[in-house]
């Protein structure tokens, strides 16, 4: 699994009118060890260059890859070549922001490429892919729509999973309150 962090310090910006600094700061701790939580069995392959996400990662037995800079887009990518140099087939590619994240490894067996778009069909949660495709990563406002269109571009149509739990991410003050039945979020137990 690729996990791309920028760091901790400055997270979650949007969520101020909620949440003070300190607060994003410990949800984004707390989201990004819940999604690497979910990992196993896969391997986990952190790309970040933030101190504290890189000793959080190495904590928990995942591997490092320096961020490149550039982007989102340069991080997947260099993530998910380092996948594919450590011996994987396969990546699926998770946010950090995601607070119910369980069957993210489910995502692993799928073929081809498979999307799990954000709750507003806008971005792109997670993606699962072969590594050995040149696929070009466009993430940002829209980014569903341009990875869709970029698995055509390859020959290959995608995979939409609609999967309430794994669209749901947290980036506004509405992302903190989750849906009846879903149980407590990662954050009532340590923000």
């Amino acid at each position: 699994m690729i996990i791309p962090v920028r760091g901790f310090r400055g997270a979650k910006g949007r969520l101020a009118d909620a949440l003070d600094e300190a607060a994003r700061e410990a949800l984004a701790g707390t989201l990004f060890r819940t999604v690497m939580a979910a990992a196993p069995p896969l391997g986990i392959v952190v790309v970040s260059g933030d101190p504290e996400v890189v000793r959080v990662a190495l904590a928990a037995g995942a591997s490092v890859v320096d961020d490149p800079g550039g982007g989102l887009d340069n991080a997947v990518t260099v993530g998910v070549a380092a996948a594919g140099r450590l011996g994987h087939d396969r990546a699926v590619v998770a946010h950090g922001d995601l607070p119910f994240p369980d069957g993210l490894a489910d995502l692993s067996s799928v073929h081809g490429i498979a999307f799990v778009p954000d709750r507003h069909l806008d971005g792109t949660n997670v993606i699962s892919l072969p590594v050995d495709l040149s696929f070009r990563f466009h993430y940002g406002p829209g980014s569903f729509e341009r990875h869709v269109t970029e698995a055509r571009r390859l020959g290959i149509e995608p995979t939409v999973l609609a999967d309430s739990r794994l669209s749901w991410d947290v980036d506004v003050p509405e992302d903190l309150i989750t849906p009846v039945g879903w149980g407590p979020p990662p954050w009532e137990h340590d923000v």
